[in-house]
């Protein structure tokens, strides 16, 4: 089982290339990390954006880069349309957003005629490497589904789960997050967490453990577990956090970075192909490791 991002970038590196659609790459940090991708090996790039721009950005930044491998774009919107549109026609097979609008982006991947869209839901996982932990973390979903349902909920969970079998992990171990860990009638994500449990003890979510509810310490903690006398095959050795609502997330996903100073790579699931989605403030390291994630889901898809 991969634990860090040292051995993510190992095992992209012992598979075959994959071609990388970069949406509005005009900047610094990107043109970087594709600097990097590239120096490892992992991946060969197409850039959509200001052609001029990007000549200019990559000179800056040392990336050789071929006039042929730049497609000129107007804006932010139509460099995301054809970066998609070259996944789809099948030049590429991972698309990446560059300095672009978040929602201008998925506006072109979710679109439904020329888009990636697969009719599962669609979610993000942000993987973290924490000090102090001997594991990689999974947060989902901090950044695309607003407040999931209980069906939606399920399929973050199976897109997930398939996630961490790209990374050796064959039985992942996923707590259900809320505030409490004990069931309350009156706070729904409790209710959601029981109802997911037994979802995965019947077989309608497979692929690995699925329990809760269970707040952050009880996930994560094995001493907090005991403490508070969870019996669980999940409780304390979580892989994988399923938050209640975006706002959960989000606040996690930036108290891992900002906090614990953890190290991160982001993906989008569920779609026709890799989608990586990091925050415009995000490291050239972190686009990095987004990249090396996106390489390991484009091979697992190609049963590499």
């Amino acid at each position: 089982m991969i634990k860090t991002f040292e051995e993510v970038v190992k095992r992209a590196e012992s598979l075959p290339p994959v071609t990388v659609a970069v949406a509005a790459a005009a900047d610094d940090d990107v043109l970087k990390a594709v600097k990097d991708a590239k120096q490892h090996g992992i991946a060969d790039f197409l850039l959509f954006g200001d052609r001029e721009k990007i000549l200019e950005l990559a000179g800056k930044v040392g990336l050789d880069v071929s006039p042929s491998a730049i497609v000129d774009a107007p804006n932010e919107a139509e460099a995301s349309r054809l970066a998609v549109a070259a996944v789809r026609e099948g030049k590429a097979d991972v698309v990446m957003k560059g300095m672009v609008q978040t929602a201008d982006f998925l506006r072109a991947v979710l679109n439904k005629e020329a888009g990636l869209r697969t009719g599962k839901v669609l979610s993000h996982v942000a993987t973290f490497e924490i000090p102090g932990y001997d594991r990689l973390i999974h947060v989902t979903d901090p950044a695309l589904n607003v407040a999931p349902t209980l069906p939606e909920k399920a399929q973050i969970i199976e897109n997930v789960l398939g996630y961490c079998h790209s990374l050796g992990n064959d039985n992942p171990k996923v707590a259900v997050l809320g505030a409490v860990e004990v069931v309350n009638p009156n706070m729904q994500p409790t209710l959601d967490a029981a109802a997911l449990a037994q979802m995965n003890r019947r077989g309608q979510i497979k692929g690995g453990i699925v329990d809760g509810p269970f707040a952050l310490d009880n996930a994560v903690s094995v001493e907090a577990a005991e403490h508070k006398k969870i019996s669980s095959p999940v409780a304390g050795v979580a892989d994988v956090l399923l938050v209640p609502d975006i706002e959960a997330g989000n606040i996690l996903y930036k108290s891992l970075v900002y906090f614990a100073g953890a190290k991160i790579g982001a993906l989008v699931l569920g779609a026709s192909a890799p989608v990586v989605l990091t925050s415009r403030a995000d490291s050239p390291e972190a686009k990095l490791y987004s990249i090396a994630l996106a390489v390991l889901q484009a091979a697992a898809k190609k049963g590499a």
